[in-house]
């Protein structure tokens, strides 16, 4: 009931903020600007008279603003620490981020990485960017989604999953398995986000360590001579609801948006039955948002204030009630019936700090196969 009522009072104080005052009409804009500098004196005034700064904090954030800005609304609100948010592009946002915190390494702007995937992160902490963390929290989440040393933590997983469209594929002949998008019957009907970027890049980079290189490469080939190579997940999801595409794989959270708008799309969580190679499920993959604290940032304890907001079973029940559907890890959220998890169905065993090892051979195959791709 709480992370409902937060995301009612978020669009009220949405349409709120972007109100004028009914009947002032063009009077509104000089009274406006009278206050704000009536407003700037009185900072000037108080700033005079050695009140100590506002504390604040920067974070780059993968997460979609429209998503991650309401919780940071509400933590400010709560601790009166200042969020300073930075987003990137929706196609190569993570890596963009991660990019600019190796770029500032000497002189670090950002003192926390909020990452939509979880790769990247661990690729900044094998180069030593990330300063650990021991969060009163991590004792309720599970040991596979933090670092040992505290240097990162899981929290809000999406699940990687097939998106179909239920006018275009009847029942019967609904994929089962991320291996249906080689399947020639469906060529050029069947859509994947460019693994190079954010959860896509992820996904190859886990298939490469639990699937072996060969195996993950050639999976790859035949995915590329028969689906459509789109710029991200949301592409891929917006392309199935509009009929463009029969499926394709993306996360839950773009998924959840296209059901939830009344599209005629539903979701199914790939690879539940035995394979015949290995007598068991490879399993749909789950990732996590990942936490990262920047080595020599200039807001460390504000940073720590945030983390232990952010892995707060509050505000997982929020993610999970919020549009982008997100799945709690934290044994104390509260679990949503709108998407499945890793306790309700199997779940791909997955080895990230393998996965992150893997990723450097992974990606040399992915850039000459896919760079030209569309």
């Amino acid at each position: 009931q709480d992370a409902k009522k937060f995301w009612e009072e978020y669009g009220r104080s949405k349409l709120r903020s972007e109100s004028v005052p009914q009947g002032l009409g063009e009077s509104w804009r000089p009274w406006r600007l009278g206050g704000l500098f009536c407003l700037a004196v009185a900072t000037v005034i108080v700033a005079g008279c050695g009140e100590p700064a506002p504390q604040e904090v920067v974070v780059y954030t993968a997460l979609d603003e429209e998503f991650s800005k309401p919780i940071f609304d509400a933590f400010t609100r709560q601790t009166g620490i200042e969020v300073r948010a930075r987003f990137d592009t929706e196609s190569t946002k993570t890596v963009g981020l991660a990019e600019a915190i190796r770029a500032e390494r000497d002189r670090p702007r950002c003192d926390l990485f909020w990452n939509n995937e979880a790769l990247h992160t661990l690729r900044l902490a094998r180069e030593g960017l990330l300063r650990p963390y021991a969060s009163p929290l991590a004792i309720e989440y599970p040991a596979e989604v933090q670092a040992d040393d505290g240097v990162w933590y899981g929290f809000a997983a999406r699940a990687r999953v097939l998106i179909v469209n239920t006018n275009l594929v009847s029942e019967s002949r609904r994929p089962k398995s991320i291996r249906d998008l080689t399947d020639v019957q469906w060529a050029d009907r069947v859509g994947i986000a460019k693994p190079l970027f954010g959860t896509t890049a992820t996904h190859a980079a886990c298939l490469f360590a639990a699937l072996g290189e060969d195996e993950a490469k050639d999976l790859f080939q035949r995915i590329k001579g028969n689906a459509r190579i789109m710029s991200g997940n949301k592409k891929v999801a917006q392309a199935v609801a509009a009929g463009n595409l029969y499926f394709g794989l993306t996360d839950t959270d773009d998924a959840m948006i296209e059901i939830e708008a009344g599209r005629p799309v539903t979701i199914i969580y790939p690879d539940q039955e035995p394979d015949p190679a290995t007598g068991k499920p490879l399993g749909t993959l789950f990732i996590p948002n990942t936490l990262a604290l920047i080595k020599g940032s200039a807001n460390p304890q504000a940073a720590n204030t945030l983390v232990d907001y952010l892995l707060s079973a509050k505000t997982e029940s929020r993610l999970a009630m919020g549009p982008s559907a997100q799945i709690p890890l934290n044994k104390n959220a509260a679990q949503p019936a709108r998407v499945e998890t890793p306790e309700t169905v199997t779940a791909m065993e997955v080895d990230f700090a393998a996965a992150a090892a893997a990723w450097e051979t992974a990606r040399e195959f992915l850039l000459q196969e896919f760079t030209a791709a569309k």
